[in-house]
This record gives structure tokens, C-alpha cells and sequence, in this order.
């Protein structure tokens, strides 16, 4: 919480709210990354692929926009072992497919329809959130 800039934080979300709504509103699409990703993988038809493909690059190409610009914005954390990174990824990508999808498709689209499969997702995903810091940082002590 030391660099928490609310005006950042609200600008991010509203941006994240429109594009979804958007994607919603003009494709009928769910605005779900891990869903978005698999299909832009294994799309049956081309146009599948490519609006998928269009997203993943804008979802990069504005992180990337947004580090030029702010330089000093983004600090990584640094001292975690790099298998431990890809365990991490393995096991995300794992409670995604068990999930139905991720937290952006959950948590932003799902509980904005009223969704009640969303809402249990959503927090499944916040107290295994909750459980991993904790065991990461007082049982296993990493970072």
C-alpha cells in the first residue's frame, strides 16, 4: 500500500469497465483474458482467432504504451525463484480452466451481469489469493 495512487487505480478501472462493456456491447464477447487467450489458441474460425489475436496485442501494446511513458510507474518485485514463477503460472492457468475463467472475466464481467456462478468464482479466487500470500510469507517465508 506504500504506492498506492488512487487516481491511477481509478482511471485503470474505468478504462477496464468501458473496454469490457464495450466488447460486450459491440461483440457479445466476455472480456475474460484466460478465455480470450485459449480461443485466440484453438479459434475454429479465422475471425475467432483474429479479434482475439487484436485484444491480447492491445492488452500488451498498452502496458508497454504505459511503461514509455512512466518509466518510474512500475517497480518489479525482484529475489523469487524462477521456478517458483513458473509453478505460480502453471497453477493459475490450471484454476482458470477449473474456474471457467479468470478474475477479468468473473470478477469485472461476471459480477457487473449479477452472476452468481461469478460471485462464488470471485471469491474462491480472493481466498485463495488471501491463503497463498499468507502461506508464501509466514509458513514458507519467501519475499
Amino acid at each position: 500500500m506504500n504506492n498506492f495512487t488512487p487516481i491511477a487505480a481509478l482511471i485503470g478501472g474505468v478504462l477496464i469497465g468501458i473496454s469490457a462493456s464495450l466488447l460486450l456491447w459491440l461483440n457479445g464477447k466476455i472480456a475474460g483474458i484466460s478465455g480470450i487467450a485459449n480461443g485466440a489458441l484453438w479459434a475454429k474460425s479465422m475471425n475467432e482467432r483474429v479479434w482475439r489475436m487484436l485484444f491480447l496485442v492491445g492488452l500488451i501494446g498498452g502496458g508497454f504504451i504505459y511503461l514509455m511513458l512512466f518509466p518510474n510507474a512500475i517497480h518489479p518485485r525482484t529475489g523469487f525463484p524462477l521456478w517458483l514463477v513458473g509453478v505460480a503460472g502453471l497453477l493459475v492457468g490450471f484454476g482458470t480452466a477449473l474456474g471457467s475463467g479468470c478474475t477479468s472475466g468473473h470478477g469485472v464481467c461476471g459480477l457487473g451481469r449479477l452472476s452468481v456462478r461469478s460471485l462464488a468464482a470471485t471469491l474462491t479466487f480472493l481466498v485463495a489469493g488471501i491463503v497463498t500470500v499468507f502461506v508464501m510469507r509466514h509458513v514458507l517465508v519467501v519475499a
